[in-house]
């Protein structure tokens, strides 16, 4: 005879009929589950949300940029000396475009957008050996963007002796056989000497910039160009350049940008404007113009005569490029 276990759900008792009746234990008390918070913002508050992440920096460069632009422009219209504060309309634009010295500076500015595309290629092409890793490329990478933490009254100084017309330069030429070079003293020489400096003190942050542009390319491109026996201009030309054709457009714009806007300490240490003018770039034009003489309704002018300068040549650079790109 076997004995029964009890039984776990509960004690039994005596029915009406005298069998046994299983009573169910008792239900212990759920604790209340927590209701889900609301969203009480709304779908308002989230649309909202953007402008106002966005607005700290809009507002800086409102009231920073923007407005600081729009007094320039309003006060390019006024006179200086005894019409100070006066309005004299055009009168300080015809002004510029009577003045030898501005006209110089326009003439160097056509200058630099035709040297453009060579302070575009060095960085690039550059950039491209250090991506395909040619030997000590890490090497390269640290000496080519060294010189971009100089100042630039530090690189004038330095190359106001290099360039010096009895300086290391001339004598390593004349060593060769060449005649000495008078590179900051030829009118027809200096633009090219500051130009060619400031190309060397600022690739370094477009090539930085083509680094990682390369970042984003599909090494499978590259591949496939290799297996079908492209060449590396081939490549270069058929793979690189149209896979990166928006870093270049950046590379492009913000270089005009650098060299019209960031050449005056080269010009203030290695030429001083000179010699003759002829290296006046509209930057240097408006420090003198408010520096030297004392006119800043006319130096207003020249800045908003540069800023439009700015405007064109990057929206024309931008076209061009796009252009490029889908003919690609």
């Amino acid at each position: 005879m076997t004995g029964r276990s009890p039984s776990p759900v509960g004690p039994a008792s005596a029915g009406p009929t005298g069998g046994a009746t299983i009573t169910a234990p008792p239900r212990r008390p759920q604790p209340a589950r927590p209701s889900p918070p609301r969203n009480r913002r709304g779908p308002g508050a989230e649309r909202l949300a953007p402008f106002v992440l966005l607005a700290p920096a809009v507002l800086i460069i409102v009231v920073l940029r923007l407005w600081p632009l729009l007094l320039g422009v309003n006060f390019s219209f006024t006179g200086d000396g005894d019409r100070n504060g006066m309005w004299v309309g055009l009168a300080n634009y015809l002004t510029l475009l009577d003045d030898p010295l501005f006209r110089t500076a326009l003439r160097n500015v056509g200058l630099l957008v035709l040297l453009l595309p060579v302070a575009v290629a060095i960085p690039g092409l550059l950039a491209t050996f250090i991506y395909l890793k040619v030997p000590g490329n890490r090497f390269y990478r640290a000496v080519y963007f060294f010189p971009a933490v100089l100042s630039p009254v530090i690189v004038g100084a330095i190359f106001n002796l290099l360039l010096a017309y009895d300086g290391p330069l001339n004598a390593a030429l004349g060593a060769v056989g060449l005649g000495p070079v008078d590179w900051l003293g030829d009118p027809d020489v200096a633009i090219f000497a500051v130009v060619g400096v400031h190309i060397w003190a600022t690739f370094g942050m477009a090539l930085v910039v083509f680094l990682a542009g390369f970042s984003t390319l599909d090494p499978s491109l590259l591949d496939a160009a290799k297996v079908d026996g492209a060449t590396l201009p081939q490549t270069i030309r058929h793979v690189i350049i149209p896979s990166l054709s928006r870093t270049i457009q950046f590379v492009f714009v913000t270089t005009m940008i650098g060299m019209l806007t960031s050449m005056f300490g080269l010009l203030f240490v290695m030429t001083g404007g000179g010699p003759e003018g002829s290296t006046y770039l509209p930057e240097y034009y408006i420090w003198v113009q408010q520096g030297q003489f004392n006119q800043p309704a006319l130096a207003s002018a020249a800045s908003t005569a540069l800023f439009l300068i700015m405007l064109v040549v990057g929206l024309a650079q931008i076209a061009v490029l796009r252009r490029a790109g889908k003919e690609e």
